[in-house]
């Protein structure tokens, strides 16, 4: 007995132990290959975090420095005279600490009586010095040609400021140039300068990722502007990392590997790289490399001890496994007869046993779990049933709500039509008539016709409603809206309130901030007595568009009905139900939100909210 037994644990043991220590140490071998991953991910993650966070710093004083000149576009373009602009360019350098200097240079032929033309002040100290630039050939410099022959503003490689005019930047400045155009003709262009020293104080005030860590700054031409380390791999480097957009690479500083990651500025054709030292990338490596080893030798050892104690559990089942048995053989089916790798008579009635229980419990779990979904199934068949009855219903009403809203504008169109036809000889007076009322229900027709295709899958454009990155004067567009209804309701009296700057602008999608308040105003017009109506602007912290009116407004069970698809609160009036729908939809893509007020008791009081930005 004691031979059989000692057999029987020298083969239980290393039967366990082939199995235990090849899939530990494979699964130690893949711990330390996913840990080593992500550590080369976290140090990857780690660095574009960083690079990202002062490309934004680096973008915030370039935003000041473009604002500078783009906020000022206008009022040089209103008083192009040598005082103004000498006073302008003054003003700027004086109320914005980013901009190091700034120009507005006329085109040759702008003052016949004085000749060239340029207006120029730098920063120096506290101070701002103003001049008006000697008479040289500035036409030809880059900072004025680039902005001149493409027609549109841009920033061009650091350069020295050293120029035969009588002004001149110490530094190495970076210039924003935009060119000033009247009536469609080029007038000169205005520049704003950042020096370089302030973009690599901007740079470098973050705190980099590893120690050893840098930032560079690269221009178009493959310079770099930002190094601290003057290195030929680092210059053999910037032609390949000039041709891809952003990256990563490795290069050689002094002997030792350093890993670089790049990305564009943007609005440049600069690019801007944080570079790491592998050896501080991968410290956490070689703790890793330590760490799994002496975890593999404690695993090992842990194995080894399971395995001789698990090998003297097992040897001594049999009265475990009788007692069980009888048991379930006085009626307790509740117990679990566990299984067993034993290949003898005992192993082989016990897994007999496991496989006929395991059978009888999942037959009884297969007959419950079916009749549980058979039950899921016929209450799911019943509430489809009963939305497809529900659908049909609102297409039938859609159909014909569309069918008599179209017909009704092609009927008046047909019959003035057959009017204009058959009755040559009618007056200027009645042919006037006539004609304004084609024209009110083909717009109105129009108007239906491009509601639905807005409302369809199609008419659906989320690319262009999730772009919200056009400067819009809220004033300005509310006259635009005001005066598009005023050509559709010509009778009407609309006031117009707005606590508002005419220079106030909004960042966001001007397409859809026009339909958005064209819907309110046009059903302000239709709605109400038509006399009362009021788009009043103020701002706190969102922009809020209020347009209110006097009529018989919305009684108060169907305020918030307004905005679902297809309901209206007079199914006889004009009309299907979208405009308010497709105005709150885009409203919300705006990063706002339409609601109707409903303390507003004199009639209907509608306010749409939006962030400035």
């Amino acid at each position: 007995m004691s031979k059989i037994k000692d057999t029987l644990a020298t083969k239980l043991m290393v039967s366990i132990l082939l199995m235990a220590i090849p899939i530990f140490l494979i699964s130690m071998g893949l711990v330390f290959v996913q840990s080593q991953k992500a550590i080369h991910q976290e140090a990857q993650e780690r660095a574009v975090s960083t690079l990202n966070t002062t490309m934004q710093r680096l973008r915030n004083h370039m935003t000041i420095v473009e604002t500078a000149a783009n906020s000022s576009t206008w009022y040089a373009i209103e008083h192009f005279n040598p005082d103004s602009l000498l006073t302008l360019t003054n003003r700027i350098v004086r109320l914005n600490r980013h901009v190091n200097g700034c120009s507005i240079t006329a085109e040759p032929d702008m003052f016949p009586a004085i000749g060239r033309f340029s207006a120029y002040t730098v920063q120096e100290g506290d101070s701002a010095i103003t001049k008006r630039e000697a008479d040289y050939d500035y036409y030809s410099k880059e900072w004025y040609r680039a902005a001149a022959t493409s027609g549109k503003a841009c920033w061009i490689d650091p350069y020295d400021d050293y120029t035969e005019g009588s002004l001149s930047n110490s530094e190495i400045i970076a210039s924003y140039n935009k060119p000033l155009y009247r009536d469609d003709k080029l007038i000169g262009v205005i520049s704003t300068d950042l020096s370089l020293s302030n973009l690599d104080k901007t740079i470098n005030t973050a705190e980099p990722p590893y120690p050893g860590a840098f930032f560079l700054l690269m221009g178009s031409d493959g310079r770099f502007y930002i190094n601290p380390h003057e290195n030929a791999n680092l210059t053999a480097i910037a032609h390949e990392i000039s041709q891809d957009k952003e990256g990563s690479t490795h290069v050689e500083i002094d002997g030792e590997t350093y890993h670089m990651c790049y990305c564009p500025v943007t609005g440049t054709n600069w690019k801007m790289a944080l570079v790491c030292p592998d050896r501080e990338i991968l410290k956490n490596y070689n703790h890793l490399f330590l760490f799994i080893t002496v975890l593999t030798i404690i695993g090992l050892i842990v194995i080894l001890w399971l395995c001789r104690y698990g090998v003297n559990q097992a040897i001594t089942p049999l009265k475990e496994l009788l007692a069980t048995s009888q048991k379930i053989s006085d009626g307790q089916y509740n117990l679990t007869i566990p299984k067993t790798d034993r290949e003898d008579v005992v192993g082989m009635l016990q897994n007999s046993f496991a496989t006929m229980q395991e059978s009888i419990n999942t037959h009884v779990a297969d007959i419950r779990q079916t009749a549980a979904d058979t039950k899921k199934s016929n209450l799911e068949l019943a509430y489809t049933t009963k939305l497809v009855k529900e659908a049909i219903r609102q297409k039938d009403i859609f159909i014909q709500n569309v069918s008599h809203q179209i017909r009704t504008p092609l009927n008046i169109i047909q019959g003035f039509a057959q009017v204009l036809h058959d009755s040559p000889g009618l007056s200027k007076e009645d042919l006037a008539e006539i004609t304004e009322s084609m024209k009110h229900n083909a717009l109105h027709l129009n108007r239906m016709v491009l509601m639905l295709f807005d409302s369809s899958d199609s008419g659906i454009n989320e690319e262009l409603m999730s772009q919200k990155n056009e400067l819009v004067s809220c004033n300005q567009i509310a006259s635009e809206c005001i005066n598009y209804t005023r050509a559709h309701f010509p009778h009407t009296n609309l006031q117009f309130l707005t606590d508002l700057d005419d220079n106030f602008k909004v960042q966001t999608n001007h397409l859809y901030l026009m339909r958005t308040l064209r819907e309110l105003l046009y059903n302000a017009a239709k709605y109400s007595d038509g006399q009362h109506i009021t788009m009043r602007i103020t701002y706190s912290d969102l922009v809020r568009f209020i347009v209110e009116d006097k009529g018989k407004g919305v009684p108060e069970g169907a305020q918030e009905m307004l905005f679902n698809p297809f309901t209206k609160v007079d199914d006889l009036s004009e009309g299907l139900g979208l405009g308010l729908p497709l105005a709150k939809r885009h409203a919300r893509s705006l990063g706002g939100d339409l609601t109707i007020d409903t303390s507003y008791k004199d009639g209907c009081r509608f306010i749409l909210e939006i962030p400035k930005s």
